[in-house]
């Protein structure tokens, strides 16, 4: 026998962690690209779904020092990033144009235009 856990020996919060990742990482940019969404790169989804966990920008509420952010997020607050995440993945563009301009207003700048 291994000593490695059997996906079913995993607890919620490591799930909640591995979509995340698969999320920000795989999913997200891959629906973006077939959409054409505003935003295509994995670290924008990231920025934008720790953002709205948050309330602001994630670097003034989690340490840069610690370690990868998501993983600092406590169980409700990553919860809501990755249901955050599963939404923008139905909802798509729309929801992500508001998304981008709610975590670039937070850092002081316009919102991206279009693409074209």
């Amino acid at each position: 026998m291994s000593g490695r856990m059997g996906e079913e020996e995993r607890g919620p919060r490591d799930t909640l962690l591995r979509r995340y990742r698969e999320l920000v990482d795989d999913a997200l940019p891959a629906a973006a690209r077939e959409g054409r969404w505003t935003l295509r790169l994995n670290h924008c989804f990231g920025r934008v779904l720790l953002d709205d966990a948050v309330g602001g920008r994630w670097y003034d509420h989690l340490d840069r020092r610690a370690g990868a952010a998501y993983r600092q997020l406590d169980d409700a607050r990553l919860a809501g990033a990755v249901a955050l995440g599963e939404r923008l993945l139905v909802e798509g563009d729309p929801l992500l144009r508001e998304l981008d301009a709610r975590s670039l207003a937070w850092r002081g700048k316009a919102p991206k235009r279009s693409a074209t």
